[in-house]
């Protein structure tokens, strides 16, 4: 991996300042920049052949390519990495941009998405990329949710809040389960719902363990007790009963009929709750694109993009930018940034 700031401090003062031209002229007019060119520009008055020298370390460094054998140099990813890490001067976001970024997260509408949907309009407007915006996970009562297996290891959630709105989450499902014990799972919970919220709904589950194990625990010691059975090893975490003898061949034993729905019962709400705890930690994020771009065809992209937190100071999603590997850096830096401030203080406002 390359460390950025010892190949910095290990270029020359003109080193540096050849390629910081090079980049920004680069940036401003996406051409080649030739050696010509830089004779005009750099302070330091130097002729064209020792530009080409510096311009010839620069590529044996990786900083800069050639696309053609006489054209002039441009920044290699490599180079733009570089730049950016070391080199970036971002300005002041202008009273313009300022103004209109502040319109649209100042909307009237009562519902987050379409304020964040202005959000990433006004983004994609004033930067002329892609916008990108990631709202936070719901945490409002739900009316309906589904499990979907899309694979041995992947599984949807999709969650219909009580207002009509939909939203999706990725998650990877406990091993083990199948379709049919996913569905099993929903209609549990979907029995229990009635308004509850995720976080409602998880502590019903630890309800409903606690109250297993606590039954499990009384059965269990009266079987102990009358020598017919006994724990497998010496910690909580090993739930197994060893039934001695006999014993194991009295089916129509109540305890013990009762001891074994008790047990499926204990795995079966297990894995629900790890269900939920699996669905509010899933990738739940939704997707607001304010160009015609498609996100996952894009080739030498760019992304600027800045996460925007709560009044708790937590992040909670992120704003945006996709573009070219030629985006102007040093002004749309500063827009995403005060993008995010602003739409963090208003869903910490609005909760």
């Amino acid at each position: 991996m390359v460390d950025h700031a010892t190949l910095l401090d290990d270029m020359t003062a003109r080193s540096r300042e050849v390629f910081r031209h090079v980049v920004d002229t680069y940036l401003a007019t996406g051409a080649p920049v030739g050696s010509r060119t830089l004779t005009r520009t750099l302070e330091e008055k130097v002729s064209a052949a020792t530009i080409r020298n510096v311009m010839q370390d620069l590529e044996y460094l990786g900083l800069l390519a050639a696309p053609h054998v006489s054209a002039g140099r441009i920044p290699t990813e490599l180079g733009l990495r570089l730049f950016v890490d070391g080199l970036l001067e971002t300005g002041d976001i202008g009273d313009e941009e300022r103004q209109r970024i502040e319109t649209s997260v100042s909307s009237n509408s009562q519902d987050v998405s379409d304020v964040l949907d202005h959000v990433g309009q006004a983004l994609s407007g004033l930067t002329q990329g892609a916008s990108l915006v990631l709202t936070p996970k719901r945490e409002a009562p739900i009316k309906h949710i589904e499990f979907v297996s899309l694979g041995p290891d992947r599984a949807l959630v999709v969650l219909v809040f009580a207002d009509g709105t939909v939203e999706n989450r990725v998650f990877a499902p406990p091993p083990g389960q199948t379709p049919s014990s996913m569905r099993e799972a929903a209609n549990f919970l979907n029995a229990l719902m009635e308004g509850r919220t995720l976080s409602d709904l998880r502590h019903v589950m630890a309800r409903e363990i606690s109250t297993r194990r606590q039954e499990i625990d009384v059965l269990a010691q009266q079987l102990i007790d009358s020598g017919m059975a006994v724990w497998q090893g010496e910690t909580e975490d090993i739930n197994r009963l060893i039934v001695r003898g006999r014993a194991n061949l009295l089916d129509d034993d109540g305890d013990l009929a009762r001891i074994r729905e008790l047990f499926d019962d204990l795995e079966r709400k297990r894995d629900i709750a790890q269900f939920l705890e699996l669905t509010e930690e899933g990738d739940g994020v939704r997707i607001f694109i304010g160009s015609e771009n498609k996100l996952f065809s894009l080739s030498g992209s760019s992304l600027v993009v800045s996460p925007y937190m709560n009044a708790d100071r937590r992040i909670i999603g992120a704003v945006g930018v996709i573009g070219p590997t030629r985006l102007n850096y040093g002004r749309i830096v500063p827009i995403v940034d005060y993008t995010a401030q602003l739409v963090g203080r208003m869903v910490s406002d609005r909760s």
